[in-house]
């Protein structure tokens, strides 16, 4: 049994069932033995790989869309360039390097910032970044961020932020709690808790007994400081993450260790604990606070920037092993069988502003 796991234990014998956020919040962030908070999840060595782990190319298309955003909103100075959820520091590397040639006084203007809540991976991302020649701040959320115009990517970070789940028990919903079994080992159940229906995908009221919907209360107040900040000030945004572009009821709670699924209750902050992100309703606060919201699958996107152009200049003046590793890359960024379908990306822009290769308003 891990530390927290018996932390847990003691905690639900004490107050009772914790419900399903509360537990992926101390999984993920326990300040003492939380998963982002102790671990090195990144890579091969760890629990998974990212997109920028994978190869250069994506964070250099990822640069170019910034860059494009840029020139479209009237290439404003000063311009706050942010990377949030930053991981080991490897996108806003490739970014920097990037931008440097592209837009040297972008990038000699802009000031960078890194939005990081633990200290653990703030360090790994200076390290990842004591090269580079432009100064980058750290923050612990947006807030502090100067009152500017704002670009801003954040790569796989909804999909960790906590989320509600609900059961079907009986003609209503009630909210999925995690307690103890007879042998005191956690186990799912319905607890008492109900949910206002009208926050429930529109196919909730045919789903079965037992049937799952998910909530996701806090990835919507994380979405809605990022596009009120865009909305005050300017700029635009770009989040790619894996999830789904219609709602729907379904439990996609999942626990990954060692490149490998296991049980989300079996091992607690050893396990990275995600779930699919849910792009329309993220898009439907974007708009809210008028902007325009862009999605498509990353596949597309990534076509779309042109990874075969980049993917075919890389290996130009390679070698055969490293040719068949570019094309390796791009097959698992942007093919269907890979990362490209399951994988989405929502755009924030200021509305009627059209930026390649994202068209009129989706």
């Amino acid at each position: 049994m891990t530390r927290l796991k018996t932390r847990i234990v003691d905690l639900i014998e004490a107050t009772g069932p914790i419900p399903v956020n509360e537990y992926m919040a101390l999984c993920l962030f326990d300040p003492a033995d939380g998963y982002y908070t102790t671990r090195e999840p990144f890579g091969a060595a760890g629990d998974f790989i990212t997109a920028p782990e994978i190869s250069q190319m994506f964070g250099e298309l990822v640069a170019v869309w910034l860059y494009q955003a840029w020139a479209a909103i009237g290439r404003p100075m000063p311009v706050t360039i942010a990377e949030i959820g930053p991981g080991r520091g490897t996108l806003m590397k490739d970014m920097l390097r990037t931008l440097s040639r592209l837009e040297p006084d972008l990038a000699n203007g802009a000031a960078f910032a890194m939005v990081e809540t633990s200290p653990r991976l703030a360090e790994i991302q200076k390290q990842t970044l004591s090269a580079t020649p432009f100064a980058v701040g750290w923050h612990e959320t947006i807030d502090t961020l100067p009152r500017q115009p704002l670009l801003i990517v954040g790569n796989e970070l909804f999909d960790a932020v906590p989320i509600r789940q609900f059961v079907r028990a009986g003609s209503g919903w009630r909210e999925r709690m995690v307690g103890l079994d007879d042998k005191d080992e956690l186990c799912f159940f319905a607890g008492a808790g109900s949910v206002d229906p009208t926050l429930l995908p529109a196919d909730a009221g045919e789903a079965p007994q037992g049937a799952i919907a998910e909530v996701a209360p806090a990835r919507s107040a994380l979405m809605a400081a990022i596009a009120a900040r865009i909305s005050s000030h300017g700029g635009a945004g770009l989040f790619p993450d894996y999830g789904h572009l219609r709602p729907g009821v379904g439990d996609t709670l999942q626990a990954l260790r060692k490149h490998n699924h296991e049980d989300v209750l079996a091992n607690p902050g050893e396990a990275d604990l995600t779930s699919h992100v849910d792009f329309a309703a993220l898009a439907a606060i974007v708009r809210a606070h008028g902007l325009d919201a862009h999605l498509s699958r990353q596949g597309d996107f990534l076509l779309g920037m042109g990874i075969l152009e980049r993917a075919g200049r890389l290996g130009a003046d390679a070698g055969q092993a490293a040719r068949d590793k570019i094309a390796s890359d791009v097959e698992r960024l942007a093919g269907p069988q890979a990362m490209g379908d399951l994988f989405k990306v929502l755009a924030i822009v200021p509305r009627g502003v059209t930026i390649r290769p994202f068209a009129t308003a989706d």
